[in-house]
Parts: C-alpha cells; sequence; structure tokens
C-alpha cells in the first residue's frame, strides 16, 4: 500500500510543478507593453506570409 502514497506525492508534485510553469510564462506574457505585442505580431505575420501568395 506504500506505492499507492508514493503516486499520490508524485501526481501532487507534477501539479504543483505545473502550475509553477504556467505562472511564469504567464507573468513573462504580461510584461509585455503594448506597443511590444503589436510589434511581435506584426514580425509574426511578416514572417508567416513571405513567400505565400496573398488570398484565399
Amino acid at each position: 500500500m506504500r506505492w499507492w502514497k508514493l503516486l499520490g506525492l508524485a501526481g501532487v508534485a507534477g501539479v504543483a510543478a505545473t502550475g509553477a510553469v504556467i505562472a511564469r510564462a504567464e507573468r513573462k506574457r504580461r510584461a509585455y507593453t503594448p506597443d511590444e505585442v503589436r510589434a511581435r505580431l506584426h514580425a509574426r505575420l511578416a514572417e508567416t506570409s513571405n513567400g505565400r501568395p496573398s488570398g484565399g
């Protein structure tokens, strides 16, 4: 029965680690100013539209 406890503790540790990673990414994402976000979006758009014909 002891291995169930270890499995439970490993699950709790995994959930906590995942939450920490998500929280860190969210803080990093929110650190951008609106101008930085706009510039990044324009750069991504320019990357994806290079070499592709426009139109659908």
